[in-house]
């Protein structure tokens, strides 16, 4: 007789469902929440834009009124039709192009000759070891504490002694360097510039200028972009040097505004108007460098 087949196996049974439990506390109060501004929030934030607006604003509606109507009380609010009139006032009274120009000049050398040579000095004071680093940066930041005008006098015998008074290079060359660059671009990229980049970098052969221009370039430039506003603004405003160093033949911008509006009676509506043509370039230096500002505040934010 033959053995009767062993009955197949069972199949194995299926593992117990999980027990469904609640939702799992988080171990973050705060993670994953959405903040959202209240009432309160946008009140301050509505208030904080037309305190800080309102000063321009108030410099297009002097610039296109007349001087009996700022005289009124209260003042009018609100613009009106003499601003064409005003530019031609300031054009005929002050050499306002020429100017401009000079400050365009003046303020764009100034600019790029500080973001290059401070971004070059604030890489080696970051990244590179030398003898004398710490006392070299200590120096340089210690020269913050000196007023500027204590090197007026030595300054000006120095462009006398070059024959450069009232022309730009007199302006221009004092300022290619600041103290307060140096130091802002070394902090820069102490935070953002990786060491890893730049030993990779050396292992691939290349020299200290081809890392500058490949590496160190690209990782700064929000950085660069910051403080090349801040150079410009600060040029653009000056007023005590290029005062001493130019005459009314050669002015930039703050130099020719002291001469509108002359006369017993000062016309405070062409002095704005003046004044409204001097900003006018900030605001456009503004608008092209308003990106790479809010993502140099953006990333510094984040790494800190």
């Amino acid at each position: 007789m033959t053995a009767l087949a062993d009955p197949p196996a069972a199949p194995p049974a299926a593992p117990p469902a999980p027990a469904r439990r609640g939702p799992t506390r988080r171990r973050r109060s705060g993670a994953g929440r959405t903040l959202k501004a209240g009432p309160f929030a946008y009140a301050v934030l509505i208030l904080a834009v037309l305190v800080s607006a309102f000063p321009f604003y108030w410099t297009i509606v002097a610039a296109s009124r007349t001087n009996a109507d700022l005289a009124q009380v209260p003042p009018s609010l609100v613009p009106g039709p003499h601003l064409i009139r005003n530019f031609e006032a300031v054009l005929a009274e002050a050499d306002i192009g020429k100017a401009l120009l000079n400050s365009l000049i003046v303020s764009g050398s100034i600019t790029v000759g500080t973001v290059l040579c401070c971004t070059l000095a604030g890489f080696a004071f970051a990244k590179l070891r030398f003898r004398g680093r710490g006392a070299l940066l200590a120096i340089t930041v210690g020269t913050m504490m000196i007023p500027p005008q204590l090197g007026v006098i030595p300054l000006f015998m120095l462009i006398a002694e070059l024959q450069w008074v009232n022309q730009l290079q007199s302006v221009i060359l004092p300022g290619l360097v600041s103290a307060f660059g140096v130091f802002f671009m070394r902090q820069y990229l102490v935070q953002s510039l990786p060491d890893e980049l730049i030993e990779a970098a050396r292992v691939d052969g290349a020299s200290t200028a081809r890392i500058f221009w490949s590496i160190v370039v690209p990782i700064a430039r929000p950085g660069m972009a910051v403080l090349g506003l801040l150079t410009f603004m600060a040029a653009w405003n000056d007023f005590f040097w290029p005062i001493v160093a130019l005459s009314s033949q050669e002015p930039t911008v703050q130099v020719a505004l002291r001469q509108l509006g002359g006369g017993y009676v000062h016309d405070q509506s062409v002095i704005m108007a003046g004044t409204l043509l001097g900003t006018l370039p900030v605001l456009l230096v503004f608008g092209l460098l308003g990106r790479q500002i809010v993502g140099g505040i953006m990333q510094g934010a984040v790494k800190g």
